[in-house]
């Protein structure tokens, strides 16, 4: 498992970063992006945050605390579908942080961020554990984290393609292990009847079960 999520994330990491550094992306930079809200900027940003954090979480401070798995990451997430909700402005905010330094920047300091990692996690064992930076004494095993980070790129990898008309195909393996993780939190947060109903049962899906993020 462990071989097979690094080399996934990486290959899902190594789109973001070509991504990035396209023409598209910074001629259209302070335009809206297909989010609501969210300049195509700000989407890099967030998106970037994907391969940086992960450096950033890698040096932040472990103390022994129960790690999160990925689907609790997502499954206890609350108001994501409101866009003025306390969580979705958080994520703006640091996404607009990041993408102040402008798109060369941005591009440059994910592409050394990816190049780093792919040395990096090679050397990091089995049990290796992060910090949450944003939620403090708040840890994941490596693993989990960059499970939730497939998650956050196979989207949003889609969402500034779409942004920019740029063709970027998510790889196949990042796909499933982000299906993989948001039904898990749909089905931890919903529950199996709820979700049974979001798949077959359209009609009786009064909660959108599916609706993760």
């Amino acid at each position: 498992m462990t071989d097979e999520i690094r080399k996934t994330y990486l290959q899902a990491a190594e789109k973001a970063v070509h991504l990035l550094a396209t023409e598209q992306v910074a001629r259209r930079w302070e335009t809206e992006s297909v989010l609501p809200g969210m300049s195509v900027g700000g989407l890099a940003g967030h998106l970037a945050r994907s391969v940086l954090q992960v450096e950033w979480f890698l040096d932040g401070r472990v103390v022994g605390a129960e790690p999160v798995s990925p689907v609790r990451y997502y499954a206890r997430l609350a108001d994501t579908s409101l866009p003025d909700s306390a969580l979705n402005v958080g994520v703006r905010a640091r996404s607009v942080e990041t993408a102040a330094a402008g798109p060369a920047v941005v591009a440059e300091q994910a592409r050394a961020a990816w190049v780093r990692l792919t040395q990096r996690l090679g050397m990091e064992s089995a049990d290796r554990r992060v910090a949450v930076l944003h939620r403090p004494g708040e840890e994941m095993l490596l693993d989990g984290y960059l499970q939730t980070r497939c998650v956050e790129l196979a989207v949003h990898l889609d969402d500034l393609a779409l942004s920019v008309d740029a063709p970027c195909r998510v790889p196949d393996a990042a796909l499933a292990v982000a299906v993989d993780v948001l039904v898990a939190a749909a089905r931890d947060r919903h529950g199996d009847q709820a979700v049974l109903h979001a798949l077959a049962r359209r009609e009786r899906d009064v909660d959108q079960a599916l609706r993760v993020l």
